[in-house]
This record gives C-alpha cells, sequence and structure tokens, in this order.
C-alpha cells in the first residue's frame, strides 16, 4: 500500500509544487515593481483564485466519481463521466469569467486597498478573466486523470506550463514593458496551453474504450447537482482567506503585501501536503467502489501519520529560512520585516495542515461531501470570533500581521479536529460504484 500511496502522491506531489513555485515567480517578478504593484497582485490574486477555486470540485468530485467506477470494474463508464465533466468546466468557465469581467472593480474595492494597489488590482483581474474557462477545465480533467490513478500526466502538464507562464511573465512584465498586465498575460496563455494538452488527453482515453464525447445534459447536470455541496465546502473555505486578506488590507501597504507573500508561502505548502490528500481521493475513491473498508481505513491512518511527519519537515524548513525568504520578493525593509514574523506563524501550523489536508482528501474521496458541506460551514463560524477580534483590537503593523495569523493557525487546528472526528467513525464508509 505504501508504494501505492508513493506511485500517486509523489507526482501529485511535484505538480502541486510546481503550481505554487512559479506563483512565487509570479509574485517576485511582480514585487520588483514595487510595494503597489505587489499589494494590487494580493488582493486580485484574492478574487482570481476565489473565482477559480469555488470550482474545484471539477477536480475533486470527478475525481471520486472516476475512482468509485474504476474501482468496480466500469472503466468505460469512468471516462463517460469525465467527459460530462469538462461539458461542465466549460459551462462554468464562460459564466464565472464573464460575471469577474463586469465586476472587477467592485470586487477588488471590497478589499479597501490603497488607490494605487486597487487600480494595479483591477488590471491584473481584467486580463486573467480570460483564463478562467482554461483554468476550469485543467481542473475538470486533472481530476478525471487523477481518478484514473493517473498522477503523471498532470505532473508533466504543470511543469512545462508553470515554466512557460514564468518564462512569460518575465518577458512580459519586464521586458516588453507591459506591467502588472503582463503578468497576467503570461497566465492566461500558459493556462490554455495546459488545457488543450490535458483535455487531448482524457479524450484519447475516452475515445479507445467507446465512451460517448457528446454534450449530455442530463449528465452535465448530474456533474454539477453532485458537485453542489463541495461548492458549499469551498465557498466557506474561501471565505475565510477572503476574510484574512481583508483584515490584513487594514493593517497598512507593507503589512498587505507581506500577508500576500506569506499567503502565496502557505499555498505553496499547502499544496505540498495537499499531494497526500490527492493519494487519499483516488485510493479512497477506489477502494471503497470496490468494497475494501479495511483497506481503506489502513491507508488514512498511514496517509495522517505522513501527514504529520511532512508537515513538521515544512515547518522546520520555513523556520531556517524565514529571514532569507523576503529578500527574494521585495526591497522594502518593512515589508521584509513584517513577512519575516509572520512566517514564523506560518511555520509553527504545518503539521496541523498536514491532518487536515489528508483528511480532507480522504473524505472527499469517500464522497462524503455533505458533511463536509455543513462542517466547513460551522468551521468558519468558529473563524469569525478570532479573526474579528484581530480586527477590532485596533492592533496594525507587524503585531497585527503576527496576530491575523495565529488566529489562521487555529482555524487550521478547528478543521483537523473536526476531520479527526469524523474519520473515526463509520458513517463515511460506503462502498459500491455510486454513493
Amino acid at each position: 500500500m505504501r508504494r501505492e500511496v508513493l506511485r500517486l502522491a509523489v507526482p501529485a506531489f511535484l505538480a502541486l509544487v510546481a503550481e505554487p513555485l512559479f506563483l512565487l515567480a509570479d509574485s517576485a517578478i511582480v514585487g520588483f515593481l514595487g510595494t503597489t504593484s505587489l499589494a494590487g497582485l494580493g488582493v486580485a490574486s484574492a478574487v482570481l483564485l476565489t473565482a477559480v477555486n469555488i470550482f474545484v470540485f471539477l477536480a475533486y468530485g470527478t475525481t471520486a466519481v472516476v475512482a468509485r467506477r474504476l474501482g468496480a470494474g466500469d472503466q468505460a463508464g469512468a471516462l463517460s463521466a469525465g467527459v460530462d465533466g469538462l461539458w461542465l468546466s466549460l459551462v462554468l468557465g464562460f459564466l464565472a469569467a464573464v460575471g469577474v469581467a463586469l465586476w472587477a472593480h467592485p470586487l477588488v474595492e471590497v478589499f479597501g486597498a490603497t488607490p494605487g494597489a486597487t487600480t494595479e488590482a483591477v488590471t491584473y483581474l481584467r486580463v486573467s478573466t480570460l483564463g478562467i474557462p482554461p483554468m476550469l477545465v485543467v481542473l475538470a480533467a486533472t481530476g478525471v486523470l487523477r481518478g484514473l490513478q493517473d498522477t503523471r500526466t498532470p505532473l508533466v502538464a504543470a511543469v512545462v506550463g508553470f515554466t512557460a507562464n514564468a518564462a512569460l511573465s518575465l518577458l512580459l512584465v519586464h521586458g516588453v514593458g507591459l506591467g502588472i498586465a503582463g503578468a497576467a498575460w503570461g497566465t492566461v496563455i500558459a493556462q490554455s496551453g495546459m488545457a488543450i494538452a490535458l483535455v487531448l488527453v482524457v479524450l484519447g482515453g475516452a475515445r479507445g474504450l467507446g465512451a460517448s464525447l457528446r454534450f449530455h445534459a442530463a449528465g452535465v447536470l448530474r456533474a454539477a447537482l453532485g458537485g453542489v455541496p463541495l461548492l458549499v465546502r469551498t465557498l466557506s473555505l474561501r471565505a475565510v482567506l477572503l476574510l484574512t486578506t481583508w483584515v490584513a488590507a487594514g493593517l497598512g501597504v507593507a503589512e498587505l503585501a507581506a500577508h500576500q507573500v506569506a499567503m502565496t508561502v502557505w499555498s505553496a505548502l499547502a499544496f505540498a501536503l495537499d499531494a497526500l490528500a490527492i493519494a487519499a481521493q483516488a485510493l479512497t475513491g477506489r477502494s471503497l467502489g470496490a468494497g475494501d473498508v479495511a483497506g481503506t481505513r489502513a491507508v488514512t491512518w498511514m496517509m495522517v501519520r505522513w501527514g504529520v511527519w511532512f508537515g513538521l519537515a515544512l515547518g522546520a524548513l520555513i523556520v531556517a529560512l524565514h529571514r532569507v525568504l523576503p529578500y527574494g520578493f521585495t526591497t522594502d525593509a518593512e515589508v521584509r520585516a513584517a513577512l519575516a514574523a509572520a512566517l514564523l506563524v506560518v511555520a509553527v501550523g504545518q503539521p496541523v495542515s498536514g491532518v487536515a489536508f489528508v483528511l480532507d482528501g480522504v473524505l472527499i474521496g469517500a464522497g462524503d461531501a455533505r458533511w463536509l458541506a455543513v462542517a466547513q460551514t460551522l468551521f468558519l463560524l468558529a473563524y469569525l470570533p478570532m479573526v474579528l477580534g484581530v480586527w477590532s483590537s485596533g492592533v496594525v503593523g507587524v503585531a497585527g500581521l503576527v496576530w491575523l495569523w495565529v488566529a489562521f493557525t487555529g482555524f487550521m487546528a478547528v478543521r483537523a479536529a473536526g476531520l479527526l472526528w469524523r474519520a473515526r467513525g463509520d458513517a463515511w464508509l460506503v462502498t459500491g460504484a455510486g454513493r
């Protein structure tokens, strides 16, 4: 079983690490335009990632459905479900892109950033909306391949795509002189290339098994309805991240810029830990589809232990580098000091995050989406007094940023505790091709 986990988790880890590494590269590239541009990128990224990540069920839900059908021996049915997910991603991508383009300025103004940062954020966001449909297609296609127990193909696409993204951003921002808009165009072009490549792989497999490639309204509707609980779960999680950024915007422009980089570093670490969650989704779905409850439990607790140790290792790495990393993102001494302090709190929370991410992946793979939707909403409600306590305290500057990250780490601890409680029970262990 360990070999099976590693076979899925290692390529998933490398693919997930590739994305935040190049997001970090984007932050560094934009950071040298100035603190205002970096703060603007922070706000725009929060809006853009929300517009994309609320539809993460296109990957997570598709992985669980495809893996269950694969475990039950229905490979053609697995790919048919995957094609329905691709069609759904195109529909949702178009609608999301139109909405963000029309409401870019009001969405950015919600964060209350400085006028200069707001202008930069709107510029970045309006260009980036063109990349929303391909981003959602990438999510759906990646989910299909993960459900088929293939994490290597998404790895290749991620490495090529994000390398192109970083190169294009550097060229367009500083070489051509497009400023922050250049970073947005680099993302749009790279994501479009990734979407085309992954779709071709999925469609090739579907044709080989005789699965239909046509738009089936019933199948797309079924995929959409099945994704609603995961959408609620994701909206609650995004609300936590947006609320955290909103509070950070009131701490000062330097603190907002530092928070942007700290959140990007946290996201990079989260992606690394999420490799185990992806393996958990694929293996849990397949083993429950095959009726193997004992095997599901065994791999779950093994991956939880791995998540703790992996989190400890990542935390130690950040502690060692917390004064070095800021130099890679900004020349502003005030931003560097705030970022170094925030990174220490980020490091402390990594073992807890490891538990939360692994168990979230297990329950998604099991199709326990309804419970996750309710639980994540309750976790959000538990976070409100913590984060609003920071906001109402009047503490600003570096101290305010540190307390904000302490509150966010408290949210992750509450989330991990709730997921542990659920995993110890039996209600999520439903077997068969469909839940």
